[in-house]
């Protein structure tokens, strides 16, 4: 469980931890700021500071137990998961906002948010251990189920964008774990022209799709939202847009009382999660918005920095898992925010409000700090 011997403390992360440390206090600043006319301010804040010191409990413990250990329950790790997102499905999940993405068992949490870092964990141990048969069909088809499997379950929910999420990690740690550019070739022949004719089916049927697939809706009223604009779908997006504008360079500072600002406006429904960089933007102005977007950047990079010096595969992939979900989950929940992406619901990573993606994040940050104490200087990579 714990090898100590092979842990090297010059190479404990410290730049990491500051990294969290700081966009976690700008979370809980922005958030203080975002509800602080909401009914249930205090509960949630008080939610969030919870989670981040036991976050931060769960990270430095798991920075000290050896990843090969915890990849020894990775398949254990992965059937619980499951069982979860099964459950999540049956008359014990929490419905909300048209989807059931919620589990009450004494307190409530969302597992499509522990499946992105059991997907990390399993795929890693998986690849790991067909490192030399990577190439192999069984291997290329049985990962692939691995991850449809999650995936499916996850969409069921319904929830895309999570969807989205645990695919482009599963993509990024296949291209890791050494997939043949054959392979990776076969499927984006397979996967472009499916893509074109998707995409014609959609405009061609696009007033079908508009009226019986929510997710086609939203895709659609980004499309073309001049056609659309009397639906009122794109409406979030071009609040948050102006808020965004209105911060100009320094913002209009926290706490403010303008009734035109978006908080006590109430021009957003998710200002505390999902819309979040609209009052970042908002009330810090463009210089916030860069510094959220600069740590943000950094926290990728030092993850793939320790990957590149890590001591074998599943530490590598590992890295490289995390530092995809931090990245995809920032692009597209800014991108939404300032209008360049299709709405979609995804949390801002330590950023904001939600217990159970808090959660999620600090773990798989955990591991990756112990791939860090395990690094090797023989033959590293260079950054």
């Amino acid at each position: 469980m714990f090898r100590f011997q092979l842990y090297k403390r010059k190479y404990f992360s410290y730049q990491l931890v500051l990294c969290i440390l700081a966009l976690c206090g700008i979370g809980l600043v922005i958030l203080n700021s975002a509800m602080a006319n909401d009914v249930d301010h205090d509960g949630t804040m008080i939610k969030q500071l919870g989670g981040i010191i036991m976050g931060l409990c769960v990270m430095f413990f798991l920075t000290i137990v050896d990843y090969h250990f915890v990849l020894r329950f990775a398949p254990v790790i992965y059937v619980m998961v499951i069982l979860l997102l099964l459950l999540v499905l049956t008359p014990l999940g929490v419905a909300s906002h048209g989807a059931q993405r919620w589990l009450k068992i004494g307190f409530q949490i969302q597992p499509s948010e522990f499946a992105k870092i059991s997907l990390i964990v399993f795929m890693a141990w998986f690849y790991w251990k067909n490192e030399r048969k990577i190439n192999k069909p069984l291997i290329v088809f049985g990962g692939l189920l691995f991850f449809l499997i999650p995936a499916f379950l996850i969409f069921k929910e319904p929830d895309l964008s999570t969807t989205l999420v645990v695919t482009f990690i599963f993509i990024a740690m296949l291209y890791t774990a050494g997939i043949s550019y054959k392979w990776i070739l076969a499927a984006v022949l397979i996967i472009i022209p499916l893509a074109a004719v998707g995409m014609f089916f959609i405009i061609r049927y696009q007033n079908y799709l508009y009226e019986n697939f929510y997710q086609i809706r939203r895709l659609l009223s980004w499309m073309y939202p001049d056609k659309y604009v009397s639906t009122g779908n794109n409406t979030q997006q071009e609040n948050s847009v102006m808020a965004i504008a209105s911060g100009q360079l320094f913002g209009k500072g926290l706490n403010n009382t303008s009734f035109e600002s978006v908080k006590n406006g109430n021009f957003l429904s998710e200002e505390n999660c999902d819309f979040i960089f609209a009052v970042i933007g908002e009330e810090l102005g463009f210089l916030g918005s860069i510094i959220v977007i600069g740590l943000l950047l950094i926290l990728i990079m030092l993850c793939l920095r320790i990957a590149s010096k890590a001591r074998d595969k599943a530490g590598r992939l590992i890295c490289v898992g995390m530092a995809s979900l931090i990245a995809f989950q920032s692009f597209v929940n800014i991108g939404v925010a300032t209008h360049l992406l299709p709405n979609t619901g995804l949390p801002l990573p330590f950023i904001s409000a939600g217990i159970s993606s808090l959660l999620s994040l600090f773990i798989g940050m955990g591991l990756v700090m112990n791939v860090a104490l395990q690094r090797v200087d023989e033959n590293a990579i260079e950054w």
